[in-house]
């Protein structure tokens, strides 16, 4: 593949507003491309500097022959895990699902989301 076939896949950007002691900006990254990542005043500026920092990233790769991630689909997921817990944690999670009038799985996603 080439360097523009690379481009056009659907990475996974993942963008967070800040504001530290460098002020306020964006920051983002390529969730599939470890270490390719940018920084923004605007979201419109941090899309460009994340779209150049990802070809600069992809050429790097691609003219030292190194493996590069391909983007996995959401289809490729079922959307269910199995997890094991302690009973007493099980026991606290279905007490307090019921106290909020919602299901264990409804708990735990908004518990794994947040």
């Amino acid at each position: 593949m080439e360097l523009k076939d690379y481009m056009e896949l659907p990475y996974t950007r993942v963008v967070q507003e800040k504001n530290d002691e460098s002020g306020h900006y964006f920051y983002g990254y390529i969730l599939e491309l470890d270490g390719c990542q940018s920084t923004g005043e605007t979201l419109d500026e941090l899309y460009q500097n994340l779209n150049e920092a990802m070809e600069g990233y992809l050429e790097i790769k691609i003219e030292n022959n190194l493996p590069i991630p391909i983007p996995e689909s959401a289809d490729d997921y079922s959307g269910k895990f199995v997890v094991r817990i302690p009973k007493t944690l099980h026991k606290r999670l279905v007490i307090e699902a019921n106290k909020e009038g919602v299901s264990l799985n409804q708990l735990a996603l908004f518990k794994l989301s947040s």
